[in-house]
């Protein structure tokens, strides 16, 4: 349960993130009266310096969109990029993440797709599949990677255990749930994933007590809808992968986060991510992470003038919050 007596996560993130932009984006902060907001043209301002030209190259490159709120302090879009695009061309740095996320061997990391200036990626951003997996995509023309159809916020490819697995990547920063769906999305919604989301052809388990609407509620409605991705993915070998789960990532201090919103579910606990696994036919095709675990090791023993690692400690305080030990202390000499 949240401590009604805590510092409300959101609040205290806006607090940073307005400091962070007096301090190191003078006069660019203050947009509709908010100092953590910047002008909607101001919006690469909001990534780490270091790849601010290469996010906009890219973003056009795959016609990715940008959300609505990109130029946000609190932009969990642009959180995710000011974590995860400087790894994807740090290969090494990036399996240390991996192997702090699913435990045992250093993987190998595999390309995703190419970089602006040719070069192989090993992470790749706004991921929709190969094909319309979920019956999404438009009828004519093209899908949007991060608008209108499914999309992880990121994805990584390895070798692992000598099997090629995929991650997809759902970030989140600081939001929370709690709005019921809209009724009248859901006669799409059962006709596009009613099919696809029970077992045997679907990650959830076939359940009589469980009706797909139940989940229509956020987060699960993301959750299962990349977990759909997910199996699809994996059912095709899409990219030669053997094995896709969901890494979802989200700082600890967002407690706010994992409240069960589905009123159906509440029953069957109270932390939603730890119920969302329960509902799976493999509880470990998802992976909820925090944040701080995860980054913070890595942040510890990269060297000292690090840029990536330094952006990153000074834009995220959060991450200091929690006390995680480097991997250096955590592995036997």
């Amino acid at each position: 349960m949240t401590d009604p007596r805590e510092p409300h996560f959101v609040a205290q993130e806006r607090a940073r993130q307005s400091a962070f932009f007096e301090a190191y984006l003078p006069g660019e902060g203050g947009f509709e009266g908010s100092a953590y907001r910047l002008a909607p043209a101001n919006r690469l301002s909001n990534l780490n310096p270091g790849i601010r030209n290469i996010a906009a190259r890219y973003f056009s490159d795959n016609a990715i969109a940008w959300h609505q709120h990109a130029a946000h302090g609190l932009s969990s879009q642009v959180c995710c990029l000011n974590f995860l695009m400087p790894l994807a061309t740090r290969p090494e740095l990036l399996a240390r993440l991996v192997q702090q996320a699913i435990g045992g061997e250093l993987p190998e990391m595999l390309e995703v797709e190419k970089g602006p200036d040719g070069e192989p990626w090993f992470v790749g951003f706004e991921w929709i599949g190969r094909k319309d997996y979920l019956n999404e995509w438009p009828r004519t023309g093209s899908p949007k990677r991060g608008a209108n159809v499914t999309s992880a916020d990121a994805i990584v490819r390895f070798r692992h255990a000598g099997r090629v697995e995929t991650l997809l990547i759902e970030w989140k920063y600081t939001e929370s749930y709690g709005a019921p769906p809209e009724p009248k999305r859901e006669a799409e919604r059962l006709r596009r994933y009613q099919n696809l989301a029970f077992a045997p052809f679907g990650p959830l388990r076939s359940n009589a007590d469980l009706k797909l609407p139940d989940l229509f509620w956020e987060p699960f409605y993301q959750l299962f809808r990349q977990q759909m991705l997910a199996s699809r993915m994996q059912a095709t070998k899409e990219d030669g992968t053997e094995r896709v789960r969901v890494l979802h990532i989200a700082p600890a201090g967002n407690r706010r986060l994992s409240r069960v919103t589905s009123l159906a579910l509440r029953a069957l606990g109270d932390n939603a991510f730890s119920v969302y696994r329960t509902l799976l036919v493999d509880p470990e095709d998802f992976i909820s992470r925090s944040t701080d675990a995860l980054f913070s090791p890595l942040i510890a023993d990269v060297p000292a003038d690090d840029s990536w690692a330094n952006y990153l400690s000074k834009r995220y305080a959060f991450l200091a919050d929690t006390a995680a030990p480097s991997i250096s202390k955590m592995t036997p000499p």
